[in-house]
């Protein structure tokens, strides 16, 4: 009896991306503010988890159709830029505002993907990081809607200096990532994705169609980065161009191929590692 509860709720998690290990461990990572001790410790907690989601993101892409997006730092600035200047100029809820932030990031990804994606990966991840440079340039040299350098203050979500309720928010977007991802790549998407990894030329002999595939993989992954991004906006306060930089992309891409090309767990798990670099 106690056999078949224990593989219903196993079949029950499954559908959902969850096993119950996975459930455990989320239980886990939910409850640690309340040993974390101090803020400082609930901020570094909450840059992990954040990290975590942008490398799950990022993975989607790198390690599943060989396509590294070296503007993935750039789409996430793309989408704190969007939220926060929707707010100051159109009084739109942040909670929408990020949102539209991803969709934001999501439109650029689909752009690059048009011009790139026929191609090899390599094409792919060299005009990302060109179209990075661009967009943090512009961030810098309109002054007038962005400030440049001297910082764009941006509206907090909740109305307190604490971090709690910030972390609970990116944990939120973290599991909910999770699963989604999960059920992806189990699904006849994931096959896809894995098979156009493997090799393009035997996937596309199957029927699978390189740049439908590679398209949805890639806007999939820009809309996780913008939606991050709308996220910190309005944690930290103050957007500058220097979040767009290749260098947070570098950050993003170790804690991905360190937590292992492909391994959802491991870009979860990853940045509790070297979480004190991570510090706002």
């Amino acid at each position: 009896m106690k056999e078949n509860k224990t593989s219903k709720f196993s079949a029950i998690l499954g559908k959902v991306g969850l096993s119950p290990i996975s459930l455990v461990a989320f239980i886990v990572l939910g409850l640690s503010p309340l040993f974390a001790g101090n803020e400082y410790n609930i901020r570094l907690l909450l840059m992990c988890v954040l990290y975590g989601t942008l490398a799950m993101g990022f993975d989607l892409s790198a390690g599943y159709i060989g396509v590294a997006n070296w503007g993935y730092a750039a789409l996430m600035g793309l989408g704190g830029y969007t939220s926060a200047l929707l707010f100051e100029r159109a009084g739109m809820t942040p909670w929408v505002g990020m949102i539209l932030g991803g969709l934001m990031a999501t439109l650029a990804g689909l752009l690059i993907g048009l011009l790139t994606l026929r191609m090899d990966g390599m094409f792919a991840a060299l005009l990302a990081w060109f179209v990075g440079l661009i967009l943090m340039n512009a961030a810098n040299a309109l002054t007038g809607l962005t400030r440049g350098a001297l910082g764009l203050q941006v509206q907090p979500l909740f109305d307190t200096p604490w971090s709690t309720p910030y972390f609970y928010v990116i944990f939120g977007i973290c599991v909910l990532t999770f699963i989604v991802l999960r059920v992806i790549v189990k699904s006849h998407l994931g096959l896809a994705f894995t098979a156009l990894g493997q090799d393009m030329q035997t996937a596309r002999t199957t029927g699978v169609s390189p740049l439908k595939y590679r398209l949805i993989n890639f806007c999939i992954s820009c809309f996780i980065a913008g939606l991050c991004g709308g996220f910190y906006a309005h944690y930290i306060g103050i957007l500058t161009p220097t979040l767009m930089a290749t260098k947070g992309t570098i950050q993003i891409l170790v804690i991905a191929y360190v937590g292992g090309r492909g391994s959802i767990w491991g870009h979860c798990l990853q940045p509790l590692s070297p979480c004190r670099s991570l510090s706002p």
